[in-house]
Order: structure tokens, then C-alpha cells, then sequence
């Protein structure tokens, strides 16, 4: 049994493992790479493998980088079962379809200045056509139900929660290795979350495994508190709406838009922040968010009374408005006075987001939030770097806005979490670690071997590994 890695190796976009077992190709997710637009297009279209020799995907979330690539795979040829929870299932109907329409519009408006120029046209990676083909292919699994893949007793696969967004799984395999008969347990973590946190339930503790691919995002920082988090966002829009500003808050849809909400609803309730008018815009959130009020079986406890026992809904209240039209959206540019506008994408890359900083960021009454990740390279990560000028749209904007950072709502586990994850489990021989920068990485490595776990990877990619 081996596994190879094309993705999400010493950085933390396009997560993508090939295992190798028993004459089967299983693909351990399929994430699109985000970061430099140079190398993004390159990264996301040549997998490093031959998808059609792919038997299946194991799919650990639906957040765009570790699924975003799927339609791809299937373009180029891959035709199995991609297995994920049932909430991932719902969600990826509504994630796919934005990606590709993301890419169709980027594609026209690339493409009318290449003809202009006499460039060559470019086409998109996948169109929604290809989405179409690849939906009726997941299959959805409840956490904690084990089934055998390919109908083979010798490979069982179980979900359990990862405490990460909705429907996040840590993939649980069994696998009778043919080529020395031994038994093998491999775990993958997938994006791992963090205890008591807001709307979904904390993450599963393995007690057993030979094996674990783990991810390792904030392998070198810790979080605040939730609690001590939302006092500080309640002083951040007191404090700009007391001068007349703006509070932008650029979350991914799905997982980090309903946390906030969550957090905002609170908050006005208590009375904490001011009557100003809160504004989600993005289309896709509110598709999202109706997905998570399906699914409340898999919500925390404590979300399932706001809904069952109170009869409230955590989703909406008085000063909450979604704005779906293009329209509706452009008229915020013309607010006058203090508002949140929480908008889409999380990383300051894409989406509607780049309106609103285009003309909100050389205002020094506005505030951005940043409540996520920023990969190397985006928009966000030059901003929280302090670069100045930055360009949005092609075009060179000062950085005047207050820029404010908040990584308490990362729904990554910390340094601390993933130390006391991994060394609660019996009978670790290999953690690999993925799907962190490469100081995130290897500080990591060097605790974990301090915490005494006998041997801790840091592939590159391309690399192999056998288990």
C-alpha cells in the first residue's frame, strides 16, 4: 500500500492524495488551487496522474479546495463513485455550479481582451456542463455507517465528524493489504475543526490507527477564544460605526458566513453592537445556509434547541438582510452610514467581495475583518501583509481601511489541537502531515516528535510513501 501526493503538500490549497492498494486507485480529495493566477490554471489542470486510471474519490468536505476540482477529474476522464456524507452531497450541488460559473464569466472577460489584443482565447478549466456530469456520481454516507468499497470486504470506509463546516468527514479506512496480508488502518483528516465551536458538532476522536494523514494549517499558531473573538468584533463595529465607517467581513460561504451570522445574532440580541444594518451578500451563501437548516441532525446541540426549543432561527433577525441581485449588491457602494457587509470570497480573490473593497479600502473610517486563512499570494494575504498599494481589478488601490485580523474563527484546529488530537492515538507508526505552509508544517513535526509520535512525514509533492 502506498500513497502519492499532487496537491496541498507544504501549502494549503488543491488538497489532492492518490492510495494505492489492492490494484485499486483511490483518490483521497480533489481541491482546486488558489493563489497566484500564474500558476493556478497550471496547477489545477494537470493533476499529475491519469484521472481515468482513478477507481474512486473519498471526499473529505465541500469546501472548494478539497472538491473544487472534481468536474475537472471527470473531464478528463475519471468515471467512479466520489463517496462523501450525505450534508456534503446537498452542498457540493450548490459549490460545484458556482465554481464553474465563476470560471465561465473569468474565461469571457479574459478572452474579450485577448481578442482585442489577437491573443490566443483560453477556455474555462470546467464548464457547469461538466459539473452536471459529475453530481450523479457522489454518494452520500451517514457518519459513523461503514460500507466496503468496490464491493470488496478487504477496503471499509467510515465517516466521522471532522468538526470542521457541515458534512466534514475524517475518512476512516481498514484495508487487508494483498501484498503482505497485514491489516491496515489509514485515517484522514481532512480540514480538522476545533471544540465548542458555534453551529457544528466537535470533531471525533480517533483511539486507533497505524496511519494518519493530518492536516496542518495553524501547525505553528494558536486561536482565541470564541467568546473573547466575539467581544472583540462587537468593540470592532462599535468602534467604525462610532466614525462613520463600513465593517467588510470576506468569508467563504459555506461554514464561515453562518459562524458569523451566528456570532452577529448574538450580539444584537445582547445588545452588544449598534441597530446598523448587517448585509450578506452573496447568492450562494443563502443557498447554503438553507442547506444547514435541513440538516440539523448534524448540528451541535446547542444550535438544535435555538431552532427546536426557542423556536428561533439563528439564521435570520431583524437587522439581517441577504442580497441576491447584482443590483441590490451595487447599491451598497451608495450606502450612506455605518453597515456590515459580509461577502464572498473568503480570501479576497473572487466575487463580490472585490466590489465592495474597490470601493471601500481608501477610506481609513472602514474597517476589513479578516476571519480566515489567507493562502500565499491572494488578495487577503497581501492586505494582512500590509502591502500598499494593492491591486483590485487591475488597478492600484491604497490601503487606507483599518484592517483588523481574527483567528478565532478559523475552523481549523490550532497547535494545541492537533498536538492533543494525534497523541491521544493508540498505535501510531506514520502522521504525514499536509495541507500546511511548510514553517506551519515541520514546527509542527519537531513538537509532535517532541510528544513522543516515533515517525512524522512532510511530503513534497510528487512524492511517495509507503504504508
Amino acid at each position: 500500500m502506498k500513497i502519492h501526493f499532487f496537491g496541498a503538500d507544504r501549502e494549503v490549497t488543491g488538497s489532492r492524495h492518490l492510495l494505492e492498494v489492492n490494484g485499486k486507485k483511490i483518490l483521497l480529495d480533489c481541491g482546486m488551487f488558489q493563489g497566484r493566477r500564474t500558476d493556478e490554471r497550471d496547477k489545477n489542470k494537470n493533476f499529475g496522474f491519469d484521472p481515468k486510471e482513478v477507481d474512486a474519490v473519498i471526499l473529505s468536505h465541500a469546501h472548494i479546495d478539497h472538491s473544487g476540482n472534481l468536474p475537472n477529474l471527470v473531464k478528463q476522464g475519471f468515471n467512479g463513485p466520489i463517496y462523501c456524507t450525505k450534508p456534503t452531497v446537498e452542498l457540493l450541488d450548490y459549490m460545484l455550479r458556482d465554481s464553474a460559473f465563476i470560471q465561465e464569466r473569468e474565461v469571457e472577460y479574459l478572452n474579450e481582451k485577448k481578442q482585442k489584443n489577437g491573443e490566443p482565447l483560453i477556455e474555462p478549466l470546467y464548464t457547469t456542463e461538466d459539473v452536471e456530469k459529475t453530481l450523479p456520481m457522489t454518494k452520500g454516507i451517514g457518519y459513523d455507517t461503514c460500507v466496503n468499497l468496490f464491493d470488496d470486504p478487504d477496503i471499509m470506509l467510515c465517516f466521522r465528524e471532522a468538526g470542521h463546516i457541515l458534512g466534514s468527514a475524517i475518512t476512516m479506512l481498514t484495508i487487508k493489504d494483498r501484498d503482505d496480508g497485514k491489516v491496515k488502518r489509514l485515517a484522514f483528516t481532512g480540514d480538522l475543526g476545533r471544540r465548542n465551536m458555534p453551529l457544528i458538532r466537535n470533531p471525533y476522536q480517533i483511539e486507533e490507527t497505524e496511519y494518519l494523514l493530518m492536516e496542518s494549517t495553524y501547525g505553528n499558531r494558536l486561536h482565541e477564544s470564541i467568546l473573547e473573538a466575539e467581544d472583540k468584533l462587537a468593540e470592532i463595529v462599535k468602534t467604525t460605526a462610532a466614525r462613520g465607517g463600513k465593517i467588510l467581513i470576506p468569508a467563504f460561504s459555506l461554514g464561515r458566513t453562518q459562524e458569523i451570522i451566528y456570532s452577529l445574532h448574538k450580539l444584537a440580541d445582547e445588545h452588544k453592537i449598534p441597530e446598523l444594518p448587517i448585509y450578506i451578500d452573496s447568492p450562494l451563501s443563502v443557498n447554503l445556509t438553507e442547506v444547514f437548516k435541513k440538516n440539523l441532525g448534524v448540528l451541535d446541540e446547542e444550535t438544535q434547541k435555538l431552532f427546536l426549543d426557542s423556536k428561533t432561527d439563528p439564521f435570520n433577525f431583524s437587522q439581517l438582510h441577504y442580497i441576491q441581485s447584482v443590483e441590490e449588491s451595487k447599491a451598497l457602494n451608495n450606502h450612506n452610514g455605518p453597515c456590515i457587509i459580509v461577502s464572498s470570497s473568503g480570501m479576497c480573490e473572487h466575487g463580490r467581495i472585490l466590489h465592495h473593497l474597490k470601493n471601500s479600502i481608501e477610506d481609513h473610517r472602514n474597517t476589513l475583518v479578516i476571519v480566515g486563512y489567507q493562502a500565499v499570494n491572494t488578495l487577503g494575504r497581501k492586505i494582512i501583509e500590509k502591502m500598499s498599494p494593492v491591486n483590485i481589478f487591475g488597478k492600484p488601490h491604497d490601503v487606507k481601511m483599518e484592517v483588523k485580523i481574527m483567528n478565532a474563527y478559523s475552523a481549523h484546529a490550532d497547535r494545541s489541537d492537533l498536538l492533543d488530537f494525534a497523541t491521544k492515538i493508540k498505535g501510531l507508526q506514520k502522521l504525514i502531515l499536509v495541507h500546511g505552509e511548510e514553517d506551519a508544517a515541520e514546527d509542527l513535526k519537531t513538537a509532535l516528535l517532541g510528544n513522543g509520535i516515533k515517525e512524522v512525514i512532510v511530503p513534497s509533492y510528487g512524492d511517495t510513501i509507503e504504508l
